[in-house]
């Protein structure tokens, strides 16, 4: 299992990078946060610095029936600037997710879905698709 918490949320963005969609459901990760990214179109996953019981951490999807070449791909599209780690969901799940490695490199607010999608999503699901024919 996967959890995602950025573009991988939505079917569009994984149609084009994994060539389908695989099941989803909605998950948590406590003590996560996807944090907006200064001139980053996506979200980086950081630690929440000071956490309360009221804070559900970091909303997603729980990715399921992942190939291991979907994985590559995964792996490939996430780059260097991510890590692929096991985590606990709040639901008590182990899932694999990518963690953004340069924490010291992101903004105070999180990410925003919504913002994404009204402004960004097009355009980056050509990139996606235009980045997966150049590795295929």
């Amino acid at each position: 299992m996967l959890f995602v918490y950025g573009t991988l949320l939505f079917p569009e963005v994984l149609q084009a990078v994994l060539g389908r969609v695989p099941a989803m459901e909605a998950a948590t990760l406590p003590g996560w946060r996807a944090a907006a990214l200064p001139g980053r179109v996506y979200p980086g996953l950081v630690p929440v610095v000071a956490t309360s019981a009221a804070e559900p951490g970091a909303a997603g999807q729980v990715l399921s029936g992942l190939t291991a070449g979907e994985w590559a791909v995964l792996d490939d599209f996430e780059g260097d600037e991510y890590a692929r780690r096991e985590c606990t969901l709040g639901d008590g799940r182990t899932a694999w997710t990518y963690v953004w490695l340069a924490t010291h490199r992101v903004a105070s607010h999180d990410w925003d879905p919504a913002g994404f999608v009204a402004v960004e999503l097009p355009d980056y699901v050509d990139g996606c698709s235009e980045w997966r024919e150049a590795i295929s």
